[in-house]
């Protein structure tokens, strides 16, 4: 017998907009036969947003996103999807979510357009807005040309777009999506960014599990990090480089010189001791004002820079932290 969920307060302040067009789960739990996977986490993922979900393998993200899906029902904690109560009103809030797992199986003998025309139908959508909607999705996800093909002959990135258009054919509050990226070729990445900025931007609330943090950098608004089935770190404005609550991290920077040994020089001279790597030379630097202060410096001292960025992204950064604080 599963425990009953805890009943929370309503939320205020930064929550409440969360509550009402988003995700808010607080104190999520959810075991297999004793083994935790998710233990204790809470998430919010705000409407007009972009939330990444990062972690290791085994971390609890799958099982988390299949809970706020609606797909597994937690051994406790609160969630509200969309304004509705997960555990009181499920079959509204699954109608208010869109959900793309990692691996989408598909019905072979359907053609594309069958497929999307099935889901709508699901749904309960009108059949000439049905109709009109698996159109748009289909030129949407460039598989206008593939829509009376049976889906057995899809490559595995476009399933992977027919998944997407299927998570979405009813234009829903909350995008789910597990790794939605796999299988893509790089244009396809592009597009997948854009439309998930576009459904941000039209209102949605989209949160992304992926391990490819370069296109989270650029993609993501804010980020939630798990690791063990918990929340460990929260990161507000990433598109604008911003940290919320948690404190600055020190970031690795990856210089370029016509003269890697006045490079090297003129790091010891300043204190900045650099690590030699292929493609540059790497030094940790606080902030980004510090990291302006050394190139001047260099610069200065007459060092023939060549190019000096970061050598890894800001999710990535933060990333490697804490998974190094966690291996400690």
């Amino acid at each position: 017998m599963t425990a009953p969920v805890s009943s929370h307060p309503p939320p205020a302040g930064p929550f409440a907009a969360a509550a009402a067009g988003g995700v808010l789960a607080r104190g999520v739990r959810r075991t297999f036969r004793g083994s935790v996977a998710v233990d204790a986490v809470d998430l919010d993922v705000p409407p007009g947003q972009v939330t990444a979900l990062i972690g290791p393998n085994g971390s609890g993200k799958t099982t988390l996103l299949l809970v706020l899906a609606g797909l597994l029902v937690p051994d406790a904690g609160a969630v509200t999807v969309a304004g509705v109560d997960l555990r009181a009103d499920p079959v509204t809030a699954r109608a208010r979510v869109g959900w793309m797992p990692d691996v989408h199986g598909t019905w072979d003998s359907l053609t594309s357009r069958e497929v999307l025309a099935t889901v709508a139908d699901a749904y309960r959508m009108p059949r000439d807005a049905a109709a009109a909607r698996v159109g748009e999705l289909l030129e949407l996800v460039h598989l206008t040309e593939l829509a009376d093909r049976p889906a057995h002959v899809l490559s595995r990135g476009q399933k992977q777009r027919l998944g997407l258009a299927r998570a979405i054919v009813h234009s829903p509050a909350v995008l789910l999506l597990d790794e939605p990226a796999s299988g893509l070729d790089p244009r396809s990445r592009v597009e997948l960014r854009d439309t998930l900025r576009a459904l941000a931007a039209s209102g949605a609330a989209v949160l992304v599990s992926s391990h490819v943090l370069a296109e989270l950098d650029e993609l993501a608004d804010r980020a939630v990090f798990v690791a063990h089935g918990r929340t460990v770190d929260v990161r507000e404005d990433v598109q604008r480089g911003g940290t919320g609550g948690a404190a600055a991290t020190a970031r690795r920077y990856r210089l370029r010189a016509l003269d890697d040994g006045a490079l090297a020089r003129a790091l010891a001279d300043l204190g900045a001791p650099g690590t030699p790597v292929a493609g540059g030379t790497d030094v940790v630097v606080a902030t980004e004002a510090a990291a302006a202060d050394l190139v001047a410096r260099l610069v200065g001292a007459g060092v023939p820079l060549v190019s000096f960025a970061p050598a890894a992204g800001a999710l990535e950064q933060v990333y490697l932290d804490l998974d190094d604080g966690e291996r400690r």
